[in-house]
């Protein structure tokens, strides 16, 4: 091999590792803009996601609309907002007053167990019936469902006072009455489904849209509202024979007695 072809070689040699090292030079630096352009392109892509979740958690709910919503009360209710709900046309002055929640799985079991009696003695005209219903269930829960279900009771005593309590007893049946940590009455079509069950809800479009539209929500947070300030209620259910408080009874006998033992009945 002659010295200069030696030289000759070198020289190719140095001039090939220069070049392969300039191109591997410049695919490192285009390697290095691509990720720091993904890096850019994720970090506005995160940040736009958390900015949307932001403005998003900021929203108003409905049930913070319907807060500031002027109250539509439902027909056959009166007082403040519509929230003093009696029924019966009792002569007497008799009043039973019943506390209940519609996620409350004992007024579930009382309302399966006395409701019908209870019922009966307000149409045998012994005693007028109230309602005062809370919804404190959704804030130890987590949920709306206490809400939506009362929004939708509203929407029942605006067809009648027999759709309210019709519509109540199905709420709180065996078949519907859900387990108190699921929020099945948060949604709408539950609660159709549930009034399916009613003859006078049955297929009801104006019932049906009440509920869907939230025509009595601001009313159910009002109604929540007289819940929380009533002073002697400490759980549900509560029942009140002429204002005073007296032990739930849980079976018809039980309730009879109460009855006697409050003079109502002899």
């Amino acid at each position: 091999m002659s010295k200069r072809n030696s030289q000759a070689a070198k020289s190719a040699a140095r001039e090939r590792l220069r070049a392969e090292r300039e191109r591997e030079a410049k695919r490192a630096k285009a390697k290095r803009q691509a990720v720091v352009a993904l890096s850019v392109v994720g970090v506005l892509a995160a940040a736009g996601g958390i900015g949307y979740a932001v403005v998003q958690a900021n929203q108003p709910s409905a049930w913070d609309e319907a807060a500031k919503a002027t109250v539509v009360a439902p027909a056959n209710a009166s007082g403040k907002n519509g929230t003093t709900v009696t029924i019966g046309e009792s002569k007497s002055d008799n009043v039973v007053h019943l506390y209940e929640d519609p996620r409350c799985p004992g007024c579930a079991a009382f309302e399966q167990n006395v409701g019908e009696a209870v019922n009966k003695g307000m149409e045998d005209g012994d005693y007028k019936l109230t309602f005062t219903i809370g919804t404190f269930l959704d804030g130890n829960l987590g949920g709306e469902g206490s809400k939506n279900a009362l929004s939708a009771l509203g929407a029942a005593l605006n067809v009648s006072p027999e759709a309210f309590l019709d519509y109540k007893a199905a709420l709180y049946s065996t078949e519907y009455h859900p387990e108190e940590s699921t929020d099945e009455f948060a949604k709408d079509d539950y609660l159709i489904k549930v009034a399916d069950t009613v003859d006078a809800l049955k297929g009801n479009k104006k019932f049906q849209n009440d509920v869907r539209e939230g025509t009595y929500d601001a009313w159910a947070l009002k109604m929540s509202d007289t819940f929380q300030k009533t002073k002697d209620v400490k759980s549900t259910p509560t029942l009140k024979i002429n204002k005073t408080v007296i032990e739930t009874p849980s079976t018809p006998d039980d309730w009879q007695k109460a009855l006697k033992d409050a003079g109502v009945t002899k």
